[in-house]
């Protein structure tokens, strides 16, 4: 089936050029599109999305620490299975998997930063001194996260409704062409 493979190719390109593009810091499109690829896609091409996305734009970026690395590649990963939650569509759960998402990340990766860096002291004053920096960049994540959520996943409505529309007007214009013969 074309369309698990053309979505994914499409959200992956979204996480490139929005790693890409200039930004302000943490603010990107990743998360929002392994929500997405997590409540609409099989599970394969969902883990897939960030991956890829993260993989090949980090190929223009830069690669960094692997220990610090791997943190923001699981916490993306973990945020598509996140977006297996969201299957419903409602806007709470929506909203909750976008903050579940941010959170995680930001836990994840400073544990990750405070663990492997010699930024941190390694008590747990470092790892709270560690999160206490990391919250200006924490700000941007939420606020990164949930408006590429609400937008990728109003578009990912707009569209679905916009198709549904269109089949249906596709099966009665079709059945009025037909002759009827008595």
């Amino acid at each position: 089936m074309v369309r698990n493979p053309l979505i994914a190719s499409l959200l992956i390109l979204l996480i490139i050029l929005g790693r890409i593009l200039p930004h302000q810091w943490n603010v990107a499109p990743v998360a929002a599109a392994a929500l997405l690829a997590g409540a609409i896609l099989p599970r394969i091409w969902a883990i897939a999305v960030p991956f890829f996305g993260m993989l090949v734009s980090d190929f223009s970026i830069g690669f960094y620490e692997f220990p610090v690395m791997l943190s923001v590649y699981v916490s993306f990963i973990a945020a598509a299975f996140i977006g297996g939650w969201v299957r419903s569509f409602t806007p709470h759960r929506i909203v909750l998997a976008s903050l579940a998402s941010s959170t995680l990340f930001f836990l994840v990766t400073n544990f990750a930063v405070w663990a492997t860096a010699d930024w941190y002291p390694k008590t747990f004053s470092g790892l709270g001194l560690s999160y206490l920096l990391g919250l200006p960049f924490f700000r941007n994540t939420l606020l990164g996260d949930l408006l590429y959520t609400g937008l990728l996943f109003g578009v990912w409505l707009t569209v679905e409704q916009g198709v549904k529309k269109m089949g249906a007007r596709y099966i009665l214009k079709r059945s009025f062409r037909r002759k009827v013969v008595f």
